[in-house]
Formats: structure tokens, C-alpha cells, sequence
């Protein structure tokens, strides 16, 4: 069911292809949702409860792994957020939120896109399955505790970047600053923002004053809303 649709301009005689991003509030997908914003393309935003695969079963026949994000545009088919990040950047901004193979930071831009999500997402996810999503038989408080130290000290390695640079690459903002920005976002949610350091969180607020951050936000509420599904983030789900 549609529910966020831009109207968009499209030269005359090329039809619109509308992307379809399959969402939870708050989760991975919202990398998606936030490029989606940032480059102003239509898209459709479909929202699941979290987690999708215990709530609709009927999302393991478009998506048999059962997570968000779920990214259609024609016969693509993504379900990896920073992969999907990376593939609208080259398809849909060039010169805009990519780094081009041309460019000296290149490297660096694809180094800290994947750092995002394989860095500084993944011991979070472990902190929230292990504090919050897991019986309470099952709940071990010094995993949890452990992988919070782990993403924060791997945190800190940006510190000296961020003290001198505005933003990760290229000395623009880029796809590399959505998904950093995400694990950023995340950890504010699981109440870690006050030990970030000086440099990461002034760049975590000039991140969060973006325009099309906040018309993400927006819109995933909205759109929850208007399908029944809790405007709750996933990291409070039970």
C-alpha cells in the first residue's frame, strides 16, 4: 500500500519508476530511506513490524530471510543497507553522495560506507539482542555490556578524523556519512551518545540537522501510522 510518494519531475516522454523500500521503524533500512530523502527520487515505503519475520509471514515470499531492508527498483532486488547505499550513490547521484574512482579519497569512501554497517552496527545488534530482544532466561548483561565497550572503542578511531573534517570523505557529505550516521543514530537510541567523543558528536548533530534526516523521520512515522504499524523504533520492540 502506497504511503510516501514524492512528486518528482521526470524529463518528458521517460516514464517513473517508482523504488520501493520495505522498512521497520528506526532499523538499517532507514540508511535507505535517508539516501531516498537526500536525493529526492519517488519511492513507495512499505512498513513492517519489527521483526518482520515473526510479524508477517507472508514477507518471507518477497524477502526468505525475513529482514529490512527489502529494496526493489524494477527486477533489483537488495536487502544489504549499505550495498543499497552504494547502488543508489553510482545509479543516482553522480558527483552527488558517491566518490568517484577518480577521486583520491575513493578508498576511504568505500572503506568508511561498509565501516558503517560491518564496524559500527554489528556489536549493537549484539548489545540488542542480548540486553533487550532475547528471553529473559536468555539475557546475558556481560555480552551486552562487552560489544557496548567494543563499538565505542572502535568509535573513538574516527575521533581524530572528525577533528579535522567536516565529513568522512571527498570533504563532502556522501553515502559513507548515511552509514555512519545510521550506527550513530542507533547508538543514540541504546542511550550511548553521551560517551561519544567531542569531534563524533558535534558530526553526529551536524548529521542529525540535515533536512532530508528529518524528512526520513518524518515520513517513517507518517507511513507507520498510516499502515497500523507502532511508530515504536525497533531497537524498543519485544
Amino acid at each position: 500500500m502506497p504511503t510516501r510518494l514524492f512528486s518528482y519531475r521526470f524529463p518528458k516522454g521517460r516514464k517513473a519508476l517508482v523504488l520501493t523500500l520495505y522498512h521497520c521503524i528506526s532499523a538499517r533500512s532507514f540508511r535507505v530511506l535517508w539516501m531516498l530523502e537526500e536525493l529526492q527520487l519517488p519511492y513507495e515505503l512499505r512498513m513492517l513490524a519489527f521483526p518482520p519475520r515473526a510479524h508477517d509471514k507472508s514477507f518471507l515470499e518477497l524477502n526468505p530471510r525475513g529482514t529490512v531492508p527489502l529494496f526493489i527498483d524494477g527486477e533489483t532486488r537488495m536487502t544489504e543497507s549499505a550495498a543499497i547505499c552504494e547502488y543508489l550513490a553510482l545509479r543516482h547521484s553522480p558527483g552527488m553522495l558517491n566518490v568517484g574512482v577518480h577521486e583520491a579519497d575513493f578508498g576511504s569512501y568505500l572503506n568508511y560506507l561498509h565501516m558503517g554497517e560491518a564496524t559500527l552496527t554489528f556489536p549493537q545488534t549484539l548489545v540488542l539482542r542480548y540486553s533487550r530482544f532475547e528471553s529473559a532466561e536468555r539475557l546475558q548483561p556481560q555480552v551486552a555490556e562487552d560489544y557496548r565497550k567494543w563499538f565505542l572503542s572502535r568509535l573513538r578511531t574516527l575521533e581524530p578524523w572528525l577533528a579535522t573534517h567536516k565529513y568522512m570523505a571527498a570533504n563532502r557529505f556522501s553515502a559513507a556519512d548515511i552509514s555512519i550516521g545510521y550506527a550513530l543514530m542507533l547508538a543514540e537510541l541504546l542511550g550511548f551518545a553521551a560517551q561519544f567523543t567531542p569531534a563524533v558528536a558535534a558530526y553526529w548533530q551536524r548529521l542529525r540537522a540535515r533536512a532530508a534526516f528529518e524528512r526520513a523521520l518524518t515520513a517513517q512515522t507518517n507511513a507507520a501510522v498510516a499502515q497500523g504499524i507502532s511508530p515504536r523504533a525497533a531497537t524498543e520492540a519485544s
